[in-house]
């Protein structure tokens, strides 16, 4: 039975040191959404990442994400695909130390509706392949 995360909108994932890797689509709809023109929005809230071949978002001081304001993602409904994939898409040993998502045992078939509720992703799940 595949496990599924679901989020409790904790924020830990926010204040983990690292880097948000933003797409190009993704730079355009945040832009939009904070009603400002890309280059405004690249110039504010983003950074060269680590590879030195993209962008991702800018840290605040302490080094959270630059768009967590308290105990909330100010860009929740237009968030970057990378942290729509956090827990289930995508984690690292111990995550659930500090992650207060819930494991769930779910069935393939509910695995994968959840999976693209939460992450907007289709995803095949071991038994659902070559079933199209």
């Amino acid at each position: 039975m595949p496990i599924f995360y679901e989020c409790q909108r904790c924020t830990a994932c926010c204040r983990w040191p690292g880097q948000v890797k933003l797409s190009e689509d993704e730079i355009t709809r945040i832009a939009a959404f904070l009603e400002q023109d890309e280059n405004t929005f690249i110039q504010n809230s983003t950074r060269l990442n680590e590879s030195r071949k993209g962008l991702a978002l800018q840290d605040q001081s302490n080094g959270s994400c630059i768009f967590l304001e308290g105990d909330k993602c100010s860009i929740q409904s237009v968030k970057p695909q990378q942290c729509r994939d956090f827990p289930n898409l995508w984690n690292f040993p111990g995550f659930e130390k500090t992650c207060k998502a819930i494991p769930k045992d779910l069935s393939p078939g509910a695995f994968k509706e959840s999976i693209l509720q939460a992450t907007e992703r289709d995803i095949r799940t071991p038994d659902s392949q070559g079933q199209d």
